[in-house]
């Protein structure tokens, strides 16, 4: 790494006692994650876990980073997509672990995006007990939310991410180089997790994103700077509510519906991706709450003129493909993780960064407004 490379890295730390650990941000991290690791980690082997997307380009500089600095790496490739976070995947991972040889001081890394990253963290978490766990995000959202905080997990047919634990990354290591190979879709996808954090707690945040999401889309200096302050923002929350019995719930702000919609579609990433069942969905949370009285009907225009501005979906009819009836809609945000005791939970808001928790939303009123929102 080149001292200019240095000179704009961002650290942000996750603090979590004796599991505190380091975010990285910044150029060159998959060409220097092998000195970063082996600073770090007292073994000398990893599993490597990526999948068919990823490692043509990026595999074989990651393993030659981690030989130079004496790291011995043994590689999986996975397909790539949602339906790859499956029970069948989950085996294949655990397997590979475990005949990879990793020892207690030894680690698992997961390179990819939020499905690897989702999948892999999963199967460190439960192959011996529970095995060190390396992050390095090559997605945007993996970089700002999936990477960070510790949940992982796979999909069943009941739902997304309903199976699962909390083990959370020993390191993560976020290279904002490759953020320049993704597809423009994928890096809008990205993108609604950015504009999350925003419209969670700090508006002046969101009006700056309003004003310099051109230089974050081109490589700017503002890119570094918005995931920084992502990870930060994230980071803050993750420390106070590790577990999810309050604070944290506000993450999954346009989750609930989201999720609801992915299940919809059956996890088919041609006809919709998270972070674009994101985007649809905190506009849907911004209207249910003014539909409740809760906010202005003008905050819900902002967002969604913000988001379509950088060529996010906004609306259910943009799905290609159709949708199921709402009360099929209505059956997966019922499985969904937030609920309590039979009770909808959804993070609602009061206007652009102030969102709050939820509970006991009639669910006559959640139907009522999926059957007028959807796509006819």
């Amino acid at each position: 790494m080149n001292n200019s490379q240095s000179a704009i890295r961002r650290t942000v730390r996750v603090d979590l006692g004796d599991r505190s650990y380091d975010i990285l941000i910044g150029p060159g991290l998959i060409t220097a994650a092998g000195a970063e690791i082996s600073s770090r980690l007292k073994g000398r082997r990893v599993a490597v876990v990526t999948d068919e997307h990823v490692a043509p380009i990026y595999l074989d500089p990651f393993m030659r980073s981690l030989a130079q600095s004496g790291i011995e790496a043994v590689p999986q490739i996975l397909p790539a997509g949602e339906k790859t976070k499956s029970f069948e995947h989950l085996m294949t991972v655990c397997d590979g672990v475990l005949g990879a040889r990793i020892e207690r001081n030894d680690a698992v890394v997961a390179l990819g995006g939020g499905v690897i990253g989702d999948l892999t963290g999963f199967a460190a978490g439960i192959v011996r007990r529970g095995s060190r766990f390396i992050q390095v995000p090559t997605s945007l959202l993996a970089q700002v939310d999936s990477s960070v905080g510790g949940k992982t997990g796979i999909n069943s047919r009941h739902g997304k991410n309903l199976i699962g634990v909390f083990h959370q990354p020993d390191l993560v290591l976020a290279d904002t180089d490759v953020l320049d190979t993704l597809s423009p879709r994928e890096f809008r996808a990205g993108y609604a997790e950015v504009a999350k954090y925003g419209l969670i707690d700090k508006p002046d945040f969101f009006a700056w994103l309003e004003k310099n999401w051109n230089d974050i889309f081109s490589g700017g200096p503002a890119r570094i700077e918005a995931i920084a302050t992502s990870c930060q923002a994230k980071a803050d929350v993750v420390a106070a509510d590790e577990r999810e019995n309050g604070l944290r719930a506000l993450l999954n702000l346009g989750h609930t519906f989201g999720h609801a919609l992915e299940a919809a579609t059956e996890y088919d990433s041609a006809r919709l991706v998270h972070g674009e069942g994101v985007a649809i969905g905190m506009v849907l949370a911004h209207q249910f709450s003014a539909r409740m009285n809760l906010a202005s009907p003008d905050d819900a225009r902002r967002v969604e003129a913000h988001l379509a501005e950088v060529g996010l979906p906004i609306s259910m009819d943009a799905i290609p493909g159709g949708l199921p009836p709402a009360e099929v809609l209505m059956d997966a945000i019922a499985q969904d993780k937030k609920v309590k005791a039979g009770k909808l939970t959804f993070i609602l808001t009061r206007g652009i960064g102030q969102s709050f928790v939820a509970d006991d939303v009639p669910a006559s009123e959640v139907l009522t407004f999926l059957q007028e929102k959807h796509p006819r």
